[in-house]
C-alpha cells in the first residue's frame, strides 16, 4: 500500500513510529505537510497540488492534524475523501472531537460517563452557572485549549467567579465543570484503534499538579481497564464517529467519567506505557481500509457524502 501521514513534524515521535511501522509491513510511507497543500476544485475533479506538483493519490491517509490548524488540516483531509482516498480518522470525526462544546453534547446524547458541564453565552449569572455543575472548586476550561493549556481549577466560589467573568471580557468562550476530588490529580487513557480498546495507561499529574497530561510534567503507567472504563471508551468513540482515539477519562465513585477524546492521540507516552506496538495496530487498521476499497465493486457515482 501506499500510505501517506498527515503531519507537519516529520521528526516527531508519533510520526516517525508511523513510518517505521508502516516500511517493517511493506507499504510505502510519504509523510506530507498538510499546510503545504493546496486543494483545486473542479467540478467532478478534485485534486491535491503539493509542493506545487500534483500529489499522486495515495491507497489511504492518516492524519495527524494539530489543534491551532484544524479547519485547514480537516479541508485537506476532506479533499481526500472527495477524491476517494480512504483515511484512518474522518474529517468530520476530527471537527467533532475538536469542539469541546459539540463532541460534549454528543457524548451527552449518547449516554456517556462525564463531569458535569455547564456552558453559557458571555451569562452575567456566574454563581448560578458555579451551583449548576455541583459548586466550588470547578475546573474552567477554554474551548480551544489543548494538551492542559487554558485549563484553570477554582478552588473557591469567589475564584471561579473572577476566572470566569476575566474569560468573558476577553470574549473567550468557557465550559464550566465539576470537579472530581476523587481522581487525586489522575486520569486513565484508553486508546482505541477499530472499536477496539488497543493500550491503556494511567496518567498521574506531578505533585500540585491537578491536570495529568503528559506535557504537563504527568507520568503514564500502564493499568488494566475494568469493563465500564473499556466500554465508556469504546462508547464515545463511536459516538465521535473516530477510527483511532485516545479516551481520557477519571476514575470516580460513580463510575468512568470521560473528559475528552483525542482524534490526534500522542503515540510515546502509550507506547512507552503498555510496551505494545500502537503505531503497527493504525498501520494494519488503515491498510485494512484500502485493501477492503480495491475489493470494493464499481459502484455508480453519487454525491459525496464529505461534501456534507
Amino acid at each position: 500500500m501506499n500510505l501517506a501521514i498527515l503531519s507537519r513534524e516529520p521528526k516527531s515521535y508519533s510520526t516517525q513510529r508511523l513510518v517505521v511501522a508502516a516500511q517493517a509491513r511493506g507499504h510505502d510511507a510519504q509523510v506530507i505537510d498538510h499546510l503545504q497543500c493546496s486543494l483545486v476544485l473542479e467540478r467532478g475533479q478534485p485534486d491535491i497540488i503539493y509542493q506545487g506538483r500534483p500529489l499522486a493519490r495515495p491507497d489511504a491517509i492518516i492524519p495527524r492534524i494539530g489543534a491551532s490548524v484544524t479547519f485547514y488540516g480537516t479541508a485537506v483531509v476532506r479533499q481526500f475523501e472527495m477524491m476517494k482516498v480512504r483515511t484512518a480518522v474522518d474529517s468530520q470525526a476530527i471537527v467533532r472531537s475538536r469542539d469541546k462544546l459539540r463532541s460534549t453534547q454528543i457524548l451527552s446524547r449518547a449516554g456517556v460517563g462525564m463531569p458535569k458541564t455547564a456552558f453559557a453565552n458571555f451569562t452575567d449569572d456566574v454563581p448560578a452557572l458555579i451551583e449548576h455543575v455541583g459548586g466550588a472548586p470547578v475546573i474552567i476550561k477554554l474551548l480551544e485549549g489543548t494538551q492542559g493549556l487554558g485549563v484553570v481549577l477554582a478552588e473557591s466560589a469567589k475564584a471561579a467567579q473572577s476566572v470566569i467573568e476575566a474569560f468573558h471580557n476577553l470574549k473567550a468562550r468557557i465550559l464550566v465543570q465539576e470537579f472530581i476530588a476523587e481522581a487525586k490529580g489522575a486520569d486513565v487513557r484508553a486508546f482505541v484503534v477499530n472499536g477496539e480498546v488497543v493500550g491503556a495507561m494511567r496518567r498521574q499529574g506531578k505533585e500540585g499538579e491537578f491536570r495529568s497530561n503528559l506535557h504537563r510534567g504527568g507520568v503514564g503507567k500502564l493499568v488494566k481497564l475494568s469493563r465500564a472504563e473499556k466500554a465508556a471508551a469504546l462508547l464515545a468513540t463511536k459516538a465521535l464517529g473516530l477510527g483511532v482515539a485516545g479516551v481520557d477519562m477519571l476514575q470516580s465513585q460513580r463510575g468512568p467519567l470521560v473528559l475528552e477524546v483525542n482524534s490526534s492521540p500522542g503515540l510515546e507516552g502509550i507506547e512507552k506505557a503498555t510496551g505494545l506496538d500502537i503505531a503497527g495496530q493504525i498501520i494494519d487498521y488503515t491498510a485494512a481500509l484500502a485493501e477492503r476499497k480495491r475489493k470494493a465493486k464499481p459502484k455508480k457515482s453519487a454525491p459525496d457524502s464529505a461534501a456534507d
